[in-house]
């Protein structure tokens, strides 16, 4: 049998809209304060809800107009050793999973089960007090996200190191620069030991060159066997560290799986479109009386519509069109952006079957190939333009009509080889390379005195 690291079971929590304080954060000390002034059978009602939100669980809330519940019916579970994604759009109800999970707030209904000592990073900076140190903030904030002192004695050299602080560690951190604060903070809780690790969106704080190095120490982490559950909005990491995710969106899961196919679903939910997109009805399609677009869709090399591709293999896009008027010179046109809205490249065809060549009415296919180890990892967009010279017209243009997800393994047979630290550029091509071995280096003669 699979041991089982994390469990959620039936989890919920609900938010009371236009009270000050929800209902079932009731506090200990109002329920010592009830005893004598409340009738025993409300006395039996307040008990049996302080002991359910304490003491195992809590069981079905009965519905009301003034609930807001942030999560509802969530059930999942995490083997020992997995690195689990957790991605979903702002407002899903991640940030409330991973502070129940922290035992930071309680949950209204169901109940969570964890083996092992919990680390947390949540909030980088935990723990940390502005009069401080740097060398003392880290034994402080390392000891309320669990360390013991040994652990931070064995481990107080590497922290500091890889803050790059070595100059400021005695100084307090209230004259520390952000980047300063934001490094230090992340390399305490990246030095914890625990066997299970929440983190939520660290790869989001400090400067590229710091972010990089916060995906190799993730990296590093995930070849110790711990249990990690990791929030990003950033697809990359998620394909790159995680077995598998879970998409979440409303309070609920939406899809659990692979985490390279939960990254595509959530691309496609996120930008609204996907690997494939139709119009069925001409009087609707994009496009005027010359033309109009009627299929757009991404494919593997068998043909097979697909929202994801490994980076070392050719993809098909595939545009399909109505001519309605002949006796024009058409081009076919793709252009590529990707998830930040900078534009890759343009195509056009120049299949010489049809350059020069006024196309008759009736319905085409047309494809562009873009090979293997050509662009890099990332989300890639796609627009569907035909255009007409002389005298230049565009017929239809439908932006981000497609989208696709390039995923990129570090197995060491793409252009990344075997590095595993970020790889910058818009392009990843599979280069030819030479190296010759010239033999060793002679040491320089001594200089000779004169």
């Amino acid at each position: 049998m699979t041991d089982i690291a994390v469990r959620v079971d039936n989890l919920g929590k609900r938010y009371r809209i236009g009270t000050r304080r929800e209902a079932d954060q009731l506090l200990l000390r109002e329920v010592i304060s009830s005893l004598a002034a409340t009738p025993f059978t409300k006395l039996t009602g307040v008990a049996r809800r302080f002991w359910t939100r304490y003491a195992g669980g809590a069981g079905p809330v009965p519905p009301d107009p003034n609930d807001l519940w942030a999560l509802r019916h969530l059930s999942f579970e995490v083997p020992r050793g997995q690195i689990l994604g957790i991605i979903g759009p702002n407002g899903a109800g991640k940030s409330t999973l991973l502070k129940i999970l922290s035992r930071i707030t309680e949950p209204t209904e169901g109940r969570v089960e964890l083996k092992g000592r919990v680390g947390s990073l949540l909030e980088v900076g935990t723990g940390f007090h502005p009069e401080l140190t740097g060398r003392e903030n880290i034994y402080l904030s390392a000891a309320l996200l669990g360390m013991r002192k040994a652990d931070i004695d064995r481990n107080l050299d590497e922290i500091i190191a890889f803050a790059e602080i070595e100059k400021f560690v005695d100084t307090p951190v209230k004259h520390y620069s952000s980047g300063m604060y934001v490094r230090l903070a992340f390399s305490v809780a990246a030095h914890l030991e625990p066997e299970i690790l929440i983190i939520d969106e660290v790869l989001a704080v400090g400067d590229a060159a710091f972010q990089r190095k916060c995906l190799n120490k993730m990296e590093d982490v995930k070849q110790h066997g711990r249990t990690i559950l990791f929030v990003s909005h950033n697809m990359q990491p998620i394909a790159r560290l995680c077995q598998r995710a879970i998409l979440i969106s409303g309070g609920a899961i939406l899809k659990d799986g692979p985490a390279v196919d939960v990254a595509s679903a959530y691309l496609a939910t996120s930008l609204s479109t996907n690997a494939e997109r139709a119009w069925p009805h001409p009087s609707t399609s994009p496009g005027d009386h010359v033309a109009r677009l009627r299929r757009l869709r991404v494919h593997d090399e068998t043909g097979n519509t697909t929202e994801t591709i490994d980076i070392r293999q050719p993809i098909g896009i595939e545009m399909t069109y109505d001519v309605l008027d002949s006796g024009h010179l058409l081009w076919p046109l793709l252009i590529f952006y990707d998830g930040t809205g900078l534009c890759l490249f343009a195509t056009l065809e120049l299949a010489p079957e049809w350059r020069g060549r006024p196309r008759p009415a009736g319905r085409y296919v047309s494809t562009a190939w873009i090979p293997g180890n050509q662009l890099a990892a990332g989300v890639v967009l796609v627009d569907a333009a035909l255009k007409s010279d002389p005298p230049p017209r565009t017929h239809f243009l439908e932006r981000h009509a497609a989208a696709f997800h390039i995923v990129d393994t570090p197995d060491g047979n793409s252009a990344r080889g075997d590095w595993v630290g970020d790889v910058p550029g818009v392009v990843r091509p599979l280069l030819t390379w030479n190296s010759t071995y010239q033999g060793q280096v002679k040491p320089e003669e001594e200089p000779q005195d004169g």
